[in-house]
């Protein structure tokens, strides 16, 4: 099965904490480093669950976008996508089960429409960060890059990404990509609103609904969450919901966002 996402490629430092922050005090953190991106974690994971995988980024042509491309060719997806200025870099906290994420996305939103080979998109399924809709041009990238892997036969999904971010301006873009499968957590779903597609709604430590059914998410102590619902979209579009909660399970037990 070929799988491609379209959307950021950056620098992830998740710190976990042991006590919630205070504000102008000192609180100790275990910390990792290392690629990141919503769509560059779904290539990571579907890779590792057999899948070949391509992201399709703009990249930060600086240091730390060279530590990220070849961190992510090392994971064994392949990364197309032309130069940028400057790598972007998500801040992500975790609290027990909880995170919370400050991002600066760097050279990704400059994506433009004419800078998309199609031969990038000929695949099985195309996986759209929900970034990619909200600003320009990546968000005309992306609606061309499903136009161009639809022309192959291949299925469209998005992830909202954050419901904090969700507009009129990022439903109408949705309406117009009329994707075939959403995965989005209830207040994502929320957010959206009315939209004709396949929903696969996420519920953290309660699993998912799929089809009208739910699932239970597996056990699992859990050291970091971040990430977890890109493990989960990446085994899902590779061998559907059962495989995308072990992925997510997986996910769950260590630190960082990739495999």
């Amino acid at each position: 099965m070929r799988i491609v996402t379209l959307g950021d490629l950056l620098l992830d430092v998740v710190a976990r904490l042991e006590e919630p922050l205070v504000i102008g005090a000192d609180r100790a953190a275990t910390t990792h480093v290392g690629a990141g991106g919503q769509a560059a974690n779904v290539a990571a994971w579907a890779a590792s669950l057999g899948a070949r995988a391509r992201l399709v980024t703009k990249r930060g042509s600086d240091a730390a976008g060279e530590l990220v491309a070849r961190q992510l060719a090392g994971h064994g997806v392949e990364v197309s996508g032309p130069g940028g200025r400057r790598t972007g870099v998500v801040v992500s906290l975790a609290l027990g089960g909880d995170r919370t994420m400050v991002s600066d996305r760097g050279s990704s939103p400059a994506l433009a429409p004419e800078e998309l080979d199609p031969e990038w998109f000929e695949c099985d399924a195309l996986h759209l960060s929900g970034y990619s809709l909200m600003r320009e041009p990546i968000a005309s990238a992306a609606l061309r890059a499903a136009g161009l892997a639809r022309a192959g036969g291949a299925r469209v999904s998005v992830d909202p990404s954050a419901w904090t971010l969700v507009d009129e301006r990022f439903r109408e873009r949705l309406r117009e990509l009329s994707p075939d499968l959403v995965l989005a957590t209830e207040p994502e779903r929320d957010a959206v609103g009315p939209l004709e597609t396949e929903w696969i709604v996420k519920r953290g430590p309660e699993g998912v609904v799929a089809g009208g059914r739910a699932y239970a998410a597996l056990p699992v102590d859990v050291v970091d969450a971040t990430g977890a619902g890109d493990a989960f979209a990446a085994g899902y579009l590779v061998g559907g919901v059962e495989l995308g909660l072990e992925a997510a399970r997986r996910c769950c037990g260590r630190m960082g966002t990739m495999p």
